[in-house]
């Protein structure tokens, strides 16, 4: 495989957990000599989401995204998303018959019922023709893949997450306001209501809180929550002093497939309470890293006695060069798969 072509409508100036993948993974594929390209929104004109104006949906055709992937002319396709480049390169793909793999990176029928009532039955069934096209699909752990097995979806391979352990470390000293009573109890991500946020600003904890991103429920916390630090989005090296300036990374949200964050603050020696569920079960698992708990309260304070030195050792293993080689080796075994190895 000496090459990779990458379809997705999760792009700058979006920073997510999708972005950081797959910026990490082609910055690894790149170094291990594979030329990587993208077909992002930033080539389309576009429109924003409907109930989500951050995220930007791609005016485009068919055709346009099959000529885009023929110019390209890479040996591998894989579709990171399922918005409009997602489906119409599925659908360029099959038409040209290219082997393509896809990967699940976020629960959109929980995202979508968290903000109206609808069921999520119609959207999986969509969202499993969507993947079940493809030649296998990529999901980061054990919980989504039987999740998703359990609905029907076929070809599931295990696409792991990884952490910049370089750049997410821990530093001395705090760039946090110093007037913050300490403790400081943290959230770092989408300000969003799927991301259940408003359950973390309602515990009874001593010190402070603070919420680190940007999104479309920011201004509304800030009005409801005035005692609340909000920082806006961080990136880079400010992102990661703001992770070891917290006592504890509060993660309320119970909608995430893993929960990139969650590592990121490991590293960064900042132990973790979240609920028992999909991502933090993956992420924290058995280790001494953190506290999972029904009670997030209790969590929140039972993990301010966790050592930061045990967080750091859980996230040192935790490598984007392992995950590249699930990559590279689900992208072989797919083509293998169809006969183009």
């Amino acid at each position: 495989m000496k090459s990779v072509l990458f379809v997705t409508d999760a792009w700058y100036p979006q920073i997510n957990g999708v972005v950081r993948t797959l910026e990490y993974t082609a910055r690894e594929l790149r170094t291990r000599g594979l030329r990587v390209e993208f077909i992002t929104p930033r080539e389309f004109r576009t429109v924003p989401c409907p109930t989500y104006p951050d995220i930007r949906l791609s005016l485009t055709t068919g055709r346009t995204v099959r000529r885009l992937i023929r110019d390209y002319g890479c040996g591998h396709v894989h579709i990171a998303t399922e918005g409009p480049l997602g489906l119409l390169a599925a659908a360029a793909a099959k038409k040209e018959n290219r082997t393509f793999t896809t990967s699940y990176h976020t629960r959109f029928p929980e995202y979508v019922a968290a903000r109206l009532p609808l069921p999520t039955a119609p959207f999986y069934a969509w969202f499993r023709r969507f993947h079940n096209s493809g030649s296998g699909c990529m999901v980061a752990t054990s919980l989504l893949e039987e999740n998703l097995r359990e609905r029907k979806f076929r070809n599931l391979m295990r696409w792991s997450r990884g952490v910049d352990t370089s750049l997410f470390r821990p530093h001395e000293g705090s760039v946090l306001p110093e007037a913050l009573p300490r403790p400081v109890f943290m959230n770092v991500g989408r300000v969003a209501v799927e991301k259940n946020i408003e359950a973390f600003l309602d515990l009874d904890l001593p010190g402070s809180k603070v919420v680190v991103g940007d999104g479309p429920q920011l201004e509304s916390l800030r009005r409801s929550y005035p005692e609340v630090h909000f920082t806006g989005a961080k990136s880079g090296e400010d992102l990661a002093r703001h992770y070891a300036s917290a006592d504890v990374f509060v993660f309320p949200s119970k909608t995430d497939t893993f929960g990139l964050v969650l590592l990121e603050a490991l590293s960064c020696g900042t132990p973790v309470a979240a609920y028992p569920v999909m991502g933090p079960l993956d992420v924290i698992g058995d280790s001494a890293a953190g506290v999972l708990s029904d009670d997030l309260r209790e969590a929140a304070l039972e993990a301010l006695k966790i050592p930061r030195e045990d967080c750091r050792k859980a996230a040192l293993g935790q490598s984007w060069a392992v995950c590249t080689d699930q990559f590279v080796a689900n992208m072989e075994a797919a083509e293998a798969a169809q006969g183009h190895a």
